[in-house]
């Protein structure tokens, strides 16, 4: 078997043949009238004048080389324009003899040609194009994976994504149901009549989540600057107050933290804010957009999770936070101690026992780890509620107990897929969780939100009761039941060391 430069060099000599016959072996213009999926699509009424002894229809149709079979006197081949598949026929007696073995000499799998010829249905009833003339549009100089075989090592794939997806059709469909998933929630939120809007990306100070930002420094203003970390919650809710009643966003964001099959440090995610709502009515739309997801994008609302069976059209259960940390650690996170919440997650292994390790541990962060232990085994679909408040600092408190906030939680499979909650109007008790954050930033925790006082400033001119909620496409991956690096197009990855 010859190896990668092996091959190479024989096609750098095929490349300088079609130079000394004087063939462009890039051309910017292409004669191409007919995509392959309209050539599938209307091949009866192309087939059909030639089939009754009429003109024969000519067209010129254009694709990469996929595979060549036959030699001498004839040669079959496959060529794929992304759209579909289609065979063309080279036969001496019809292309000529010079334009064959031109062909036979400077041709490969992985060239992008166009043919030019009539249509006709083969004995087997294959579509086929029998080839008058032929140009080289693209020559290749690197051989394609193995089709059986392909890109096998996980790295090399995501490195190589344009051949993974070229030799994969099941990835390549993968991303288009990627893209159907994201214009089916922008069109649900714009037949609800949301505004899409764009927010900066690059902040001042982050806000709208508990995550430690990248940071990176702006030249012209001379200051450092954080990436966002949310989808423009403050913003969003600055365009309350200035009296859009119903803003969207899907757009990008960014979290430097570890890698896991469900997290990445950027992505993309929809947040949505809307006036005179709660998160009762924000549960209810809820429901319907992922039911909507589930029929339009992958046409069922029943999926296969991580083992788990999670139907989105049956009845959503509620989880009560407090209530199930109570009957599994026998601690009431709304009347505790951090020792005790510390003694617990030793108990249950879920910290190590050091000294760094407990002292690492706050309220916040220890509750949390708790619920998280517990969080993998909830099937759902559900609603996670009365959640502490100093666990989430932007949300009302609730109606029926202050101690928690009206936030619900997304769960599905042993994971959160969505957030949202009545948003925090009160700019006194706003200012007041925006010290208690920052003080636990100033003692060590980079993932605490920082103060934003132009927010709490934009809140004292009054913003209307509102919900807002946020997805990402994490939940795209788990529908999928795959990792989300492998849902992501180009993952980022470590350079390559010469």
């Amino acid at each position: 078997m010859s190896s990668i430069d092996e091959i190479r060099d024989t096609r750098i000599k095929k490349l300088e043949l079609l130079k000394k016959k004087g063939v462009n072996p890039y051309p910017a213009e292409s004669k191409r009238e007919i995509s392959l999926k309209e050539a599938v699509a209307n091949f009866d009424a192309l087939e059909k004048p030639a089939r009754r002894g009429g003109k024969k229809e000519v067209k010129w149709i254009a694709g990469r080389i996929m595979s060549i079979r036959g030699q001498g006197a004839i040669v079959f081949l496959t060529l794929n324009d992304g759209t579909a598949s289609f065979q063309g026929l080279l036969k001496k007696d019809v292309l000529g003899e010079d334009k064959l073995n031109f062909f036979s000499a400077v041709a490969d799998i992985g060239d992008f040609v166009e043919l030019q010829g009539t249509f006709f249905a083969t004995k087997r009833g294959e579509k086929t194009l029998e080839t008058t003339d032929w140009r080289m549009l693209s020559k290749s100089l690197r051989p394609l994976p193995e089709k059986w075989h392909g890109l096998q090592d996980v790295e090399e794939r995501f490195r190589k994504r344009y051949l993974d997806i070229l030799m994969n059709p099941e990835l390549k469909d993968l991303f288009e149901k990627k893209a159907k998933f994201w214009n089916t929630i922008r069109e649900y939120m714009i037949s609800k009549d949301f505004l899409e809007v764009e927010t900066p990306v690059l902040e001042n100070t982050t806000g709208g989540a508990d995550a430690r930002p990248f940071i990176t420094h702006h030249n012209a203003l001379d200051i450092d600057v954080y990436l966002r970390i949310s989808a423009g919650e403050l913003w969003q809710k600055k365009l309350l107050v200035g009296g859009f009643p119903r803003t969207f966003e899907i757009g990008r964001i960014f979290r430097n933290e570890g890698i896991s099959s469900e997290h990445l440090q950027d992505y993309t995610q929809l947040e949505y804010y809307m006036a005179y709502a709660d998160y009762e009515t924000g549960m209810e739309m809820t429901k319907e957009l992922y039911r909507l997801i589930g029929k339009k994008v992958f046409g069922t609302t029943k999926f296969k999770i991580k083992g788990l069976d999670v139907d989105m059209g049956a009845e959503w259960e509620m989880y009560d936070f407090c209530k199930i940390i109570k009957e599994k650690f026998k601690i009431d996170p709304l009347d505790t101690k951090l020792e005790k919440v510390i003694d617990v997650l030793g108990k249950f292994k879920l910290i190590e026992n050091t000294s760094e390790a407990i002292r690492g541990v706050s309220m916040e962060r220890g509750i949390d780890l708790l619920w998280k232990s517990i969080r993998k085994e909830i099937a759902g679909p559900g609603f996670l509620i009365n959640v502490p408040v100093y666990l989430e600092p932007l949300a009302k408190r609730n109606r029926n107990n202050p101690k928690t906030v009206e936030r619900f939680q997304v769960i599905l499979a042993g994971s959160e897929m969505g957030k949202g909650f009545s948003e925090l109007n009160d700019p006194v008790d706003q200012c007041g969780r925006f010290m208690e954050q920052q003080a636990l930033r100033d003692a060590g925790d980079d993932e605490a939100q920082m103060a934003d006082m132009e927010f709490v400033e934009a809140l004292e001119y009054a913003m209307p009761p509102a919900f807002g909620f946020g997805l990402s496409e994490r939940l795209f991956s788990f529908l999928m039941d795959r990792p989300v690096r492998e849902t992501q197009l180009f993952p980022l990855l470590k350079p390559v060391k010469n």
